[in-house]
């Protein structure tokens, strides 16, 4: 799979977050043919859902697609580490790898504050490759919040 060309899709969709005043953070999932089953974008504030983060609303899409709430032999890609929520979702999903941009040391669930991925206790673990386009994913959020803080 070309892990570049799906994280710049996942970086689309953090854009579209962006233009709405959410936290730009974009997903997609693509299954084992490399076909986009679901997409999403960061979305708590305007649905007033605070589950409604990217990987969620990607997972969803998916599982809707494939009429299945386990997404095995699949790949999200994601322009930011998953949080504790969201690495919850993708376990239970049974997702089979996580693509990310860029770390986050607030709330990353991967290997920043969490290593939940790597959770023995676990029953499915799933494989990580981390900063795909990350250069590109920090600057989309270092951006958005400078924005915020100069108004």
């Amino acid at each position: 799979m070309d892990d570049e060309f799906y994280m710049n899709l996942a970086l689309r969709e953090a854009g579209k977050a962006a233009k709405i005043k959410e936290v730009p953070v974009g997903a997609v999932i693509v299954d084992k043919k490399s076909s986009v089953i679901g997409y999403g974008y960061n979305r708590p504030i305007l649905s007033n859902d605070p589950t409604s983060h990217a990987e969620i609303n990607a997972i969803r899409m998916a599982s809707g697609d494939l009429k299945n709430y386990r997404l095995i032999d699949t790949t999200l890609y994601v322009t930011i580490e998953p949080c504790i929520m969201c690495m919850g979702a993708i376990i239970h999903a049974r997702i089979k790898r996580v693509v990310f941009g860029a770390k986050d040391i607030k709330w990353g669930a991967v290997s920043s504050l969490y290593t939940m991925a790597d959770d023995k206790r676990l029953n499915h673990h799933t494989e990580i490759r981390s900063g795909v386009c990350g250069d590109k994913a920090k600057k989309i959020i270092k951006d958005f919040f400078k924005n915020r803080r100069s108004k």
